[in-house]
């Protein structure tokens, strides 16, 4: 079955090949856009400089640090919305007005706050992750029945036995969901910020190569990010599987 995975890549791939290979142009111009053969070319002149592996390093760390920070911060105060009703009160109606303003929009904040690019573009792919992170936890604690606590009370267990014992494994399953989804927004409002206000980075580089008309250096660019972009969510998955080896195989696929 695991081979099957390699099936609709290599379809794209001959596709493409075959599409730029003849020129065709029906609906979509393929006449001017590179084929296979030209970006494998210019992949291979970029990895042999540093320039490249720098970028790819510099996006990296934007998008850990932002991520590791949403984690944090989105499943404590997740937590705490769904559990205490003062919390609730009071933050609640802040997170819910702020929750529908795409992080993108907030450039212009992030260049009035912060004193560097490097700080602000933390702060969108922050805001990015931290919202499906909040929510998704906030509604696997909500949805724990509310039984299962009560079993361990009436069984003697304090506050630490249950917060051990129900809250963090019954939650484990919604909160990497929502790790999953918050790591794919992060990368998306990342790239998008490099390539407004970045100075290195692989969104800033792949829009610096279409200033230029490189397309292949684009497309170079893209398969980059889509990469990125697959691995980090793959390793997010990966440990939410390792995390939640008690469920059934089914529900950790």
């Amino acid at each position: 079955m695991r081979a099957l995975r390699v099936v609709s890549p290599l379809a794209a791939l001959g596709l493409w090949y075959l599409l730029t290979a003849h020129d065709v142009v029906f609906f979509l111009r393929f006449d001017r856009f590179p084929g296979p053969g030209e970006v494998l070319s210019e992949l291979g002149r970029q990895v042999s400089t540093g320039v490249y592996w720098q970028d790819l390093a510099q996006s990296l760390v934007r998008i850990l640090t932002g991520f590791l920070l949403a984690a944090v911060l989105g499943g404590l105060l997740g937590a705490a919305v769904a559990r205490s009703r003062w919390a609730g009160h009071l933050l609640l109606p802040l997170f819910e007005l702020a929750r529908p303003v795409p992080a993108i929009a907030l450039v212009p904040i992030a260049i009035l706050l912060f004193p560097g690019n490097e700080q602000g573009i933390v702060f969108i792919t922050f805001t990015a992750a931290f919202f499906p992170i909040l929510v998704s936890t906030r509604h696997a604690v909500r949805a724990l029945p509310t039984v299962w606590e009560d079993a361990v009370r009436t069984l003697g267990g304090g506050r630490p036995r249950v917060l051990r014992s129900v809250l963090l494994p019954g939650i484990l399953p919604g909160v990497f969901g929502g790790l999953s989804v918050g790591m794919g927004v992060a990368w998306i409002c990342l790239i998008s910020a490099e390539m407004i206000s970045g100075q290195f980075g692989v969104g800033y580089r792949t829009w610096s190569s279409y200033t230029i008309v490189d397309y292949p250096g684009v497309i170079v660019g893209i398969i980059t990010i889509g990469l990125l972009g697959f691995l980090t969510s793959g390793a997010v998955e990966l440990l939410g599987r390792r995390a939640t080896r008690w469920l059934p195989s089914e529900a950790r696929s």
